[in-house]
């Protein structure tokens, strides 16, 4: 989004996690619905689209040079909001110093 959407944004953030994180996440938010996955086909699933969103020729997924990178692998939703917040709270202090 930060180099497309929003090329101007005064703070961009790249947040990501592993795909088998990910894959896990998945598996747990379908597991609470009731629901059941296969978590090998979850993560097949995962690793292809990652592998079509950043190799497409429009607008590749990759984080904007100016992007601050947020690697929530290991937090939980609050802690990954929290450190999203500090992230974007120290931008905008360093910004409105300058």
């Amino acid at each position: 989004i930060g180099t497309v959407v929003c090329p101007d944004a005064d703070v961009k953030l790249y947040v990501t996690a592993t795909a088998e994180v990910r894959a896990r996440r998945r598996l747990a938010e379908i597991e609470a619905r009731g629901g059941t996955a296969d978590y090998a086909r979850i993560l097949a699933d995962i690793e292809r689209r990652d592998a079509r969103d950043t190799e497409r020729e429009d607008s590749p997924l990759r984080p904007a040079a100016d992007a601050h990178l947020l690697d929530t692998s290991e937090m939980d939703i609050e802690t990954a909001f929290q450190a999203a917040r500090r992230l974007v709270d120290q931008a905008l202090a360093t910004r409105n110093e300058g």
